[in-house]
């Protein structure tokens, strides 16, 4: 059975900021109907694409290569960046402004990976709509 699914892609230049990441990511939230029927779930796929823009640009000094894919049951977000590091939540620490960005990735998403690529790597985060499962 063939799997249907719609996808976006953009860049966003290290110069553009975070903002116009969040409002594309808003704008199809906004076609999937999420603001409307998961308003909760549509602003921590927001906080998420703002998150993973940020470390890319701060962490990585790059640009934040976007993708939101949905299949009908999960919408996942993978921002690319030519940093090879990959990241790892931190352990909190009152003492620093930072740092907390991955942690928050792994509070709000269902579930999220990163990997390396030859330029660079991929953080996603996987994010159900209503009941759905995003595993498999």
């Amino acid at each position: 059975m063939p799997v249907k699914a719609v996808g976006w892609a953009r860049s966003f230049p290290v110069s553009q900021g975070v903002k116009a990441g969040r409002d594309w990511a808003r704008e199809h939230l906004d076609m999937l109907g999420w603001t409307q029927r998961a308003p909760d779930t549509a602003d921590d796929v927001v906080l998420a694409v703002s998150e993973l823009i940020t470390n890319a640009h701060v962490h990585a000094h790059s640009d934040a290569h976007v993708v939101l894919v949905w299949d009908g049951r999960c919408l996942r977000v993978s921002v690319g960046d030519s940093s090879g590091q990959l990241p790892a939540a931190r352990e909190p620490d009152d003492e620093r402004t930072s740092g907390r960005g991955m942690a928050l990735i792994e509070a709000l998403a269902d579930e999220w990976e990163s990997h390396a690529r030859p330029d660079g790597k991929t953080v996603t985060a996987a994010f159900s709509f209503e009941l759905a499962d995003c595993s498999g």
